[in-house]
C-alpha cells in the first residue's frame, strides 16, 4: 500500500509524504467527524487537530497495520468527546438539555436520523454503515468490547427506525 511508504518517508521528515497522506484520509476523517458531531466547523477543526495528533505520534504508529483505522479512532474519539463537552456547556449555560435534533426528513433521511442518536451510537453507526468497518475493527478502534459495539449498533438502529 502506498500509505506504509508515505508513512515510512513522513516519519523520516518527508513533507510532502505528510502532505500526500493528509489529502488521502482528510475527506474521510472530515466526513467522520462531520457525521459524529452534526456540525461543520467543528468537524473541521477536530479532523485537523486529530490528523495533528496522529503526525506528533507518527514514530509510535505500526507500519503493519493500515493507517486508517489509527486515524478515524482519533477523529472518531475526539468527536464523542466534543460532543458530550457541548451537551454539557448547554445543560450548564442553560439549565436544560440541547433541543432535540430536528425530525428526519419523511423520505428517510439517513443522515438526519444519525443525527437524532447519541454520540456513542453515532460513533458506531458511521463507521459500521458509513465508513465500513466490521463490529470487530469497531471494538479496536474505541477500544470496547465487541457485545457493546454490537449492541450499540443495535440500539442505534432501532432508535433510527423507531424514531425514538
Amino acid at each position: 500500500m502506498e500509505d506504509h511508504g508515505w508513512i515510512r518517508r513522513a516519519q523520516r521528515g518527508s513533507v510532502d509524504d505528510l502532505e500526500r497522506l493528509f489529502r488521502e484520509h482528510w475527506p474521510r476523517a472530515y466526513r467522520a467527524a462531520r457525521l459524529v458531531t452534526g456540525d461543520d466547523a467543528a468537524a473541521e477543526d477536530i479532523a485537523q487537530e486529530a490528523f495533528l495528533a496522529a503526525v506528533r505520534n507518527l514514530d509510535r504508529f505500526d507500519r503493519r497495520r493500515p493507517f486508517a483505522p489509527w486515524l478515524h479512532r482519533i477523529v472518531v474519539n475526539r468527536a464523542i468527546d466534543w460532543t458530550r463537552a457541548r451537551r454539557l456547556r448547554a445543560e450548564v449555560e442553560l439549565g436544560e438539555h440541547l433541543p432535540a435534533a430536528p425530525a428526519a426528513e419523511p423520505d428517510g433521511d439517513v443522515f438526519g436520523r444519525i443525527a437524532e442518536l447519541p454520540p456513542d451510537h453515532r460513533a458506531v453507526v458511521v463507521l459500521r454503515y458509513l465508513l465500513e468497518y466490521t463490529p470487530g475493527e469497531i471494538a479496536q478502534l474505541l477500544d470496547l468490547p465487541r457485545g457493546t459495539v454490537n449492541s450499540r449498533l443495535r440500539r442505534g438502529l432501532d432508535r433510527m427506525k423507531n424514531g425514538t
